[in-house]
Order: structure tokens, then sequence, then C-alpha cells
């Protein structure tokens, strides 16, 4: 399976996972904010930066009843028409080069997700490194071409989609000229709950479509996505946020900059975990066989005596016999006078 390179950094097994923040609509119509929390992804570690590309008038109509109404009692966002919620949530086309721009200045890889074919033309005359694909588009066929074939590594996430409807999505855009592809196991309500986040697909999920995988995580905390790289995840996507209580459409469930630097850290530690498959001991355990239990003499004994279950014992620290020669040495004599605290060895036997 190939490695993939985003403005030269590798995304492959043999690595740390990418981090992506996802910064959404938690910007709060303020470019102040938005810069600012570039800069704070940067500080915590991140590796990327994603926003997204659309308009209230490129995502839906303006109409406020029926289905264009949100009245799901579940939801963050209940109350709110959808051309209402997109309106508050879009990012202003106009503040995309300068998010860009910080992000290039601070090493961070800054892209988005567009929501239309209007939404890619403008990010490609941005010279955005790579695409991201939204759950609710991946099966927004000529969307999907239309980004492949800008050659450029595309992200999908894989919510609410079938294993014919990813199979599609795929092979779309391999057809249309993607040749680097990431597929995000992602579960599409927000919050999600850990149970039906369902991380044992990602395995699945690579080998079905022989590409790389990841989590595009919308559960509260980090607990999912750590987990996600046991699993084989190369991209963590979460949602982030300078500070909860300041509100905003995602807020409820993004990450604050010291969660951010924590999710960093220990999928770092996880892919570190992984290892190889291994036996025995490590370089670094070698020191500590001493520590193993071994038979040691427990009693003074003479030359002649044998081994009883009183003085013969099974002990730390490892310098003597293994433990297993225990049932087998108990009535064998000793051939010479031996000391409490002798470690018990082959020649010792008379």
């Amino acid at each position: 399976m190939r490695d993939i390179k985003i403005m030269g950094r590798k995304i492959g097994l043999d690595r740390a996972p990418l981090i992506i923040a996802e910064m959404s609509g938690n910007h709060n119509h303020s470019l102040e904010r938005a810069l600012k929390i570039v800069e704070a992804a940067a500080k915590a570690g991140a590796h990327g930066l994603k926003i997204q590309t659309y308009t209230a008038d490129t995502m839906t109509l303006d109409i406020d009843n029926g289905e264009f109404y949100i009245d799901d009692p579940d939801s963050l966002w209940k109350g709110k028409s959808l051309y209402k919620l997109y309106k508050e949530a879009y990012t202003p086309w106009e503040w995309h080069k300068p998010i860009f721009d910080r992000c290039r200045e601070l090493g961070l890889i800054g892209f988005s997700t567009p929501f239309d074919e209007t939404a890619v033309d403008f990010l490609e005359s941005l010279g955005v490194p790579c695409y991201k694909v939204a759950s609710f588009e991946n099966t927004d066929i000529p969307l999907i071409k239309k980004i492949a074939a800008t050659g450029k590594p595309m992200i999908i996430s894989s919510g609410m989609a079938t294993v014919a409807e990813l199979d599609e999505t795929v092979r779309t855009a391999r057809e249309a000229g993607c040749e680097d592809l990431i597929l995000l196991k992602c579960t599409s309500t927000y919050p999600a709950t850990p149970e039906n986040t369902n991380l044992m697909t990602l395995p699945h999920m690579r080998e079905l479509f022989q590409c790389q995988v990841g989590i595009s995580d919308h559960t509260i905390g980090i607990g999912a996505a750590v987990a996600g790289v046991a699993l084989g995840a190369t991209v963590i996507e979460k949602h982030f946020t300078l500070r909860r209580a300041d509100g905003g459409v995602d807020s409820a469930f993004s990450l604050e900059p010291e969660e951010m630097r924590l999710l960093v850290v220990e999928s770092g530690r996880a892919w570190q975990a992984l290892g190889k498959i291994s036996y025995g001991p490590t370089e670094k355990e070698k020191k500590s066989l001493q520590f193993r239990r071994s038979l040691y003499v427990a009693c003074d004994m003479k030359a002649g005596d044998a081994f009883t279950r009183e003085n013969l014992r099974a002990i730390r620290p490892g310098l003597g016999l293994p433990p297993k020669y225990y049932d087998y040495l108990l009535g064998k004599k000793v051939a010479r006078d031996v000391k409490r605290g002798t470690p018990v060895c082959w020649d010792l036997i008379g």
C-alpha cells in the first residue's frame, strides 16, 4: 500500500498519524479568532488545519419549513433552517487566503472541504495541497470527479456510506485521476457515541479498498481516536476550538488546545507502542531477567542432605535453575556443603 506525501509530510503506517484540526464554524464570524485557532492548532502540535468552503446558497435553498427545517429534538441545531445554519457556520471565502497563509507560516497543512464545483475551482486558485470530502458529499459523484481531476490527494469520510456506495466513490476517484486516497471512518452524528463508532471497520476498509485509512472522530474526548491508531489509522481528524464555552456551531464536540496537544502526544505513543510482532525479552528487558523466580537453597545444607520443601524454594532473583525443575529436585541430594541463599545449579546435585 503506497505511502502518501502532503507538503513533504509522509503519511503511512511507519510513522505517527497525521493529526488534523477541523475549524469548521468555530471561528464564530471572526477572522481574528480564525487565525488564533490556526495558531493554537500549530502550538498544540497538530499537523494540518482544515476549513470548509461553501456558502449557504451553494448548500441549500432559503426555505424555512418542511425538510429544510431542523426539528430533531436530539440535534445540536434544532430550531434552525438548513440555510440559516450554513449562513452561520460558513467561512467567508475572502478569509481562506489569510488562513492558508498563516498555516504555511506555521508549518501546518492548510486545506479545505469543498462542497460544490465552484469551491473546487476557488481552492485550486489558492493552491491547496489536498482535499477533504465530507461524509454527506461522499455520494456526490460529479463532485468526486471534479476533485479527483486535480490529481491531488483526497481524504474521504465514509459516514453513512454502504460498501457499495464507497466502492463507487473510490472507483470514481481513481478513474478520474486520484492516485493518493485516504478513507476516514466516520459516524455522522454530532456528537457521536463510542458504541456507534465501530473502529473495527478500519482494517476491513483498508484491505477492501487497498488504501490508507483513518478516523474523522465526532466523539467527546480522545479515546476513540487513539484506539483507532491500534487498528491502522494513519490520519485523525477532530473538530477544534479555542474554548467550548465560547460557543459556535460545532463547539460542543470540539477539542480545546490542551486536549488537542494530548491527542497528538497519546496518538504518537499509541503508534510507538504498536511496534512489531515480538516474543522474548527486548534489549531493554534483558536486565530484568534477573528478577524472575528461580530455585534457591533456603537453609544451610550438608553434603548428602536431600532437597525438601523447606530447604528448596522458588524465589527471586533469577540466577538459579528455573522453577519447572522444583518437583524433579525434591529428594535429590547435594554433592557438597551449601549455604542458605545459594542459587541451585546442576553441579550442586550429587
